[in-house]
């Protein structure tokens, strides 16, 4: 009985050292993370970011008659 719990114990520390040494998953965890912040920012700040938006294209479209 010892033994079968030793070689339990054995197989789930070693998939857990593999799991854990095994990065190629996180790049792609950090881009969504990345995104999931921006979006909560835009999400947030929606009303700033429309005026700030507005302000430039307004300006744009000024200077594009001046030329």
């Amino acid at each position: 009985m010892w033994r079968l719990l030793k070689r339990l114990k054995d197989a789930v520390s070693s998939a857990v050292r593999e799991v854990a040494a095994d990065e190629e998953g996180v790049g792609v965890v950090e881009i969504i993370l990345i995104l999931v912040v921006l979006i909560s920012l835009v999400v947030i700040f929606k009303k700033q970011v429309t005026q700030i938006v507005k302000d430039i294209l307004s300006k744009a479209a000024s200077d594009a008659k001046g030329v």
